[in-house]
């Protein structure tokens, strides 16, 4: 399995675990509801990457992309590492690594 596929696939658990904490500790609907699509996409993507469907890449990078610029906006406002600077940094280094491995295909 390579790296890409790793992070994707870490990134889904990290989003399906974080809406579940959002929904545990605010009982955001919200947060649960959009932790469940996003880690199911991620999640879906990762596997889908593996049998080599350059969609599931193209899904990846366009979740990576939403979540990430959904927590920079929060993150400018609260300046807090969990869960809005962990998510930035998982949706940047998910977005280079798959980049990566679309260029090299």
């Amino acid at each position: 399995m390579n790296f890409a596929v790793i992070l994707v696939t870490v990134y889904g658990f990290f989003s399906l675990v974080g809406g579940a904490i959002g929904f545990v500790k605010a009982k955001s609907k919200a947060s649960l509801i959009a932790g469940t699509i996003s880690g199911a996409l991620l999640l879906g993507s990762a596997y889908e990457m593996t049998q080599n469907v350059r969609v599931a890449s193209l899904v990846a990078l366009i979740v990576a992309l939403l979540l990430g610029a959904r927590f920079l906006m929060t993150w400018q406002k609260n300046r807090r590492i969990m869960p809005d600077l962990l998510m930035i940094v998982l949706s940047l280094a998910t977005l280079i690594a798959v980049s990566l491995q679309l260029i090299q295909k």
